[in-house]
């Protein structure tokens, strides 16, 4: 009888222990899916390392794809928030957004509303801000950062106002493309974001 009380009581308690362990969602673009890299040096990969040294027992999914933009991503949100039910969705879009010259105010839109479904599935959201090169002229970079700004303040969601901060620009952390963070900033891009979403766990 002790026997079985036992096994019972070591079952509940996995049980429990399964219960509480989250799902951390990244929905991203290349960046984030480790564009030209082994995806095990990416960033992502690297959260879910710091996430189990730190004693979190939350999941990572990366479903970032390589050249998707907000609209994409908006699309690909529903079935996603349904097959892995997170507690926290971690959106890092917008870049080709950028880079195609698509209009502010719809990246806006797409990404307002990304988190407001993540909300009314039950998850938390990060947003990792973005910036754009100097040379898309000063009025439109200038319109694209407030994109972020304007959604941290309106949906008061925790924002990494530039996930690039300290890669961007410094050409031994970069790809060969000028585009792409290198392996060796993957480290200072979790660092980046790293404040922001360990709260939220």
């Amino acid at each position: 009888m002790r026997v079985w009380l036992l096994s019972a009581g070591l079952a509940l308690l996995c049980m429990a222990q399964l219960a509480t362990a989250g799902t951390v969602l990244i929905v991203g673009d290349s960046i984030s899916a480790g564009f030209g890299l082994d995806t095990r040096q990416g960033w992502v990969s690297l959260l879910q390392a710091r996430l189990k040294t730190e004693g979190f027992d939350s999941q990572v999914v990366n479903a970032s794809i390589s050249g998707d933009t907000s609209a994409g991503g908006q699309a690909r949100l529903p079935a996603l928030l349904a097959e892995h039910k997170p507690e926290l969705v971690v959106l890092e879009l917008g870049g080709n957004d950028g880079l195609r010259g698509q209009l502010p105010a719809q990246l806006q839109q797409n990404l307002a509303s990304m988190i407001d479904r993540s909300r009314a599935a039950g998850a938390k959201v990060v947003l990792l801000g973005m910036r754009l090169p100097p040379n898309y002229g000063v009025r439109y970079t200038e319109a694209f950062a407030k994109v972020y700004d304007n959604l941290a303040k309106d949906k008061q969601v925790p924002l990494v106002p530039f996930f690039l901060e300290g890669v961007g620009g410094v050409p031994e952390l970069m790809q060969a493309d000028g585009l792409h963070p290198a392996q060796g900033a993957q480290q200072r891009l979790l660092d980046n974001a790293w404040p922001v979403i360990k709260p939220l766990l």
